[in-house]
């Protein structure tokens, strides 16, 4: 590997970690805790490759590639961040960074990456593109989208890059995975975000609520949520809408189309519950949401961002012991974020101090099932679905 590495982290062991890494691989690298220092090289030539974390003392490192683009467009940026959503993940996909990794990252697997970026430097004969404009500004900062795990990390990837196209999508998982939030933030984050949306449901799939739907998120966006429960008129309903948005007058200003289904939708038209040419008119792509048993290192992080927000909402101000924790990650969640976001805020609301304790946790677990806890045999037994396997392209 040759090449001058530009690195800008304010954890001074990250630094010294990429450092030595790099400079064994045959790099030169220049390390700073400070994005000014960053541009200042950048500006005066410095570097074949930018590393840099997002949440700097000094500003934020997406927000800085812009500059570094306009400075020297050739030049790659490497994005890693703490900051594990699926925001980040569009934002840093926008800004056109080279590749974004989230911490913890796998040292192995960003030296592959940095080779990569370097590998393809432009020769000085190479074209220079255009200067990038200024990413917009990230959609609601609260979206409990957050994911460490491989798995959701794969997700978010897979969401920023057909966040803006025109291709239909549904978004596949069990129930109270957050298909429905996943299937709002391509709307919110997307080019259409100042354009309408609209629900479909079962319990409101006439004609009227079709046209409706189709009315109200003209050129923006409609969701339909399970359309495996939708009677055979509302499918059929529902294909004629499709065609007309495809082919129709007005198809310029016609909305995307994503809908939510339960892991397996195949096996929904297998079974009758899904015509199967609707199916293939959603499924331009598909993303599957893995449950909350597959990604057992989201459930602290998760949970602290509900008790948070349940806090920002008016709801005492908690944490979790150490017992309580552990006793959590063990249990299986078979409602998945739902069953966390509700176990949170009861827990939230009935202990009786700031860190919620294991005679708590024990309690609320129980009345999640049904007054009998499950046994170490039983939580071993839950399923746990290959993380390499939970996004489908």
């Amino acid at each position: 590997m040759d090449g001058t590495v530009l690195i800008a982290d304010d954890d001074r062991t990250i630094r010294t970690v990429l450092t030595q890494a790099l400079t064994r691989a045959g790099c030169r690298v220049h390390a700073t805790g400070s994005l000014a220092q960053l541009s200042k090289w950048v500006e005066e030539g410095r570097g074949d490759l930018v590393i840099t974390d997002v949440m700097m003392p000094d500003g934020n490192g997406i927000d800085r590639i812009p500059a570094i683009r306009e400075a020297r467009p050739d030049l790659p940026v490497i994005v890693i961040s703490a900051q594990n959503t699926i925001v980040t993940a569009i934002r840093a996909t926008e800004a056109e960074a080279f590749e974004y990794l989230p911490k913890p990252f796998d040292l192995p697997d960003l030296m592959s990456k940095a080779g990569q970026a370097l590998s393809r430097r432009p020769r000085k004969s190479d074209p220079v593109p255009e200067p990038l404009p200024v990413p917009r500004e990230a959609a609601d900062p609260a979206m409990p989208l957050i994911g460490h795990a491989p798995s959701m990390q794969a997700l978010f990837r897979m969401v920023a890059r057909v966040l803006n196209a025109d291709l239909p999508v549904i978004i596949a998982g069990e129930a109270g995975v957050g298909k429905t939030t996943i299937a709002r933030s391509f709307h919110e984050l997307s080019d259409r975000r100042d354009r309408g949306l609209a629900v479909l449901t079962s319990s409101d799939a006439g004609e009227e609520a079709i046209a409706r739907a189709a009315d109200r998120a003209r050129a923006g966006t409609i969701v339909i949520e399970n359309p495996a429960g939708f009677d055979a008129a509302a499918q059929a309903r529902l294909i004629g809408l499709i065609e007309a948005m495809e082919s129709g007058p007005d198809r310029a200003q016609a909305p995307r189309v994503v809908a939510t289904t339960g892991p397996d939708p195949q096996a929904d038209v297998a079974a009758g519950r899904l015509r199967s040419d609707l199916y293939y008119r959603l499924a331009g792509v598909t993303v599957s949401v893995p449950p909350l048993r597959a990604r057992v290192d989201d459930i602290l992080p998760l949970a602290a961002h509900l008790l948070a927000r349940a806090a920002a909402q008016g709801l005492p101000d908690r944490g979790l012991s150490d017992d309580a924790s552990a006793m959590l990650r063990a249990h299986p969640f078979p409602g998945n974020v739902r069953e966390l976001e509700n176990m949170m805020r009861r827990l939230a609301l009935t202990a009786s101090g700031t860190a919620i304790s294991a005679s708590e946790m024990r309690e609320a677990l129980a009345q999640q099932s049904g007054g009998r806890l499950p046994g170490p045999a039983q939580t071993a037994a839950a399923p746990h679905a290959p993380e390499n396997a939970a996004v489908l392209p």
